[in-house]
């Protein structure tokens, strides 16, 4: 296997144009991470290009100054887009201000000051190590989503890649008789190309578990949230809120379940059309998300139906609650949406620790139906129920 620098440079450059074509090849359909990291790993691969295209042109040259200083700005661009989609993919902003601003001073320095060899050589390699250092760091912080292990795997390669970088900048900043040319065949630089190559594999790797996690999680969000109002489905809302009727029941607190119906959805849609049904329904999900408190439950259980499990709610709760939904929707139906817009619910209280979600949602179902039943725009509960067949019996 050879181990000149020509030879192992030549290597890590075709590995980086073979990752750059792979990466969309593979990665198919992506998001805003994965253009990223795939324009990164492009940037990188035409950085090194250019800097192999370098060695070939008169050594000082206009040329050689033009191809050096693009292929650093190739290099260190790179990294701070990859530094942006690994931001992402840990649940984050993704702005990597620090990475991107080293990129740009690096750029401008390296052009500014190509004539010295030493200063370019430890400031390119001194600079690059840093953007990988604060890479390195932003990656060991602990992600705001849960990933695998790839990120590990990046931190290896970045900080191996940290560690010759800045050794080589280094040697050729203060020892630059040991380190006169590019392709000098001192054992930091044979080390520091043998770590390029092994860590484009790692990168290439860890880039490409990271998109499979982030499809994993596109993929989990589809099978629990409800695609047109972003709230939780009829079956994961299902799947929580058993849980919390059993952390209810165990802890002996009080409990609500309402069922929402939308009066007279099917006029908006057929006036209106579908575009404002949906607007419609949007605009009910973001009311009713604003409404709850933290640890209660939203869910679209169907159509124009929905569900809410409140917790820590008698039915004086469950009753507030309804009141400040009534409050908002007058207040704001008509501004969002340029028509009213109003539902029936039913209420059903948790009765005793043996009482079930299905239980609850057949009497929430059954004093709803007795809203909508008595003229809509209003919400029932079990005692209203009594009421109504006492006036009736009466």
């Amino acid at each position: 296997m050879p181990t000149d620098i020509a030879s192992l440079l030549f290597a890590l450059t075709v590995s980086m144009l073979t990752m750059a074509i792979a990466l969309p090849a593979v990665m198919g359909k992506v998001n805003a991470a994965a253009r990223r990291a795939q324009l990164g790993i492009f940037l990188q691969a035409t950085g090194w290009v250019l800097l192999l295209l370098s060695g070939l042109v008169e050594a000082g040259s206009w040329t050689d100054r033009s191809l050096s200083t693009l292929s650093m700005a190739g290099i260190a661009g790179g990294l701070a887009l990859n530094a942006t989609a690994f931001d992402l993919w840990c649940g984050r902003t993704g702005h990597a201000r620090a990475p991107t601003i080293i990129a740009v001073v690096l750029t401008l320095g390296y052009g500014i000051g190509f004539s010295s060899y030493a200063f370019r050589v430890g400031w390119a390699n001194g600079l690059l190590a840093l953007q990988m250092a604060l890479v390195a760091v932003t990656l060991w912080r602990a992600p705001l989503v849960p990933v695998g292990r790839w990120r590990w795997l990046l931190i290896i390669a970045l900080i191996a890649q940290m560690v010759v970088t800045a050794w080589r900048g280094v040697l050729g900043a203060f020892f630059t008789e040991q380190f006169p040319a590019f392709l000098t065949p001192h054992p930091v630089n044979i080390a520091f190309a043998m770590v390029a190559n092994a860590t484009a594999v790692l990168s290439l790797t860890g880039i490409l578990l990271a998109h499979r996690d982030e499809a994993a999680r596109a993929l989990e969000r589809l099978a629990t949230v409800d695609a047109l109002t972003g709230i939780l489905n009829r079956r994961a809302w299902l799947v929580q809120s058993s849980v919390e009727l059993e952390n209810s029941v165990r802890y002996d607190q009080p409990l609500a379940v309402l069922m929402l119906d939308l009066d007279h959805f099917k006029q908006i849609n057929d006036s209106r059309g579908h575009e404002a049904g949906d607007h419609a329904l949007q605009f009910f999900a973001k009311a009713l998300q604003a409404a709850v408190r933290i640890g209660d439950v939203v869910g679209r259980y169907g159509g124009e139906e929905f569900v809410v499990l409140l917790n820590y709610a008698n039915q004086a709760a469950a009753k507030a609650f309804d009141q400040r939904m009534r409050a908002y929707l007058a207040e704001a139906t008509m501004r969002e949406l340029g028509h009213e817009l109003s539902y029936s619910a039913g209420i059903a209280i948790r009765r005793s620790a043996d009482d079930t979600l299905e239980a609850m949602l057949r009497r929430a179902d059954v004093t709803l139906y007795s809203a909508k039943v008595q003229g809509r725009s209003r919400t029932l509960d079990a005692q209203d129920l009594q009421l109504l067949h006492a006036e009736t019996a009466g």
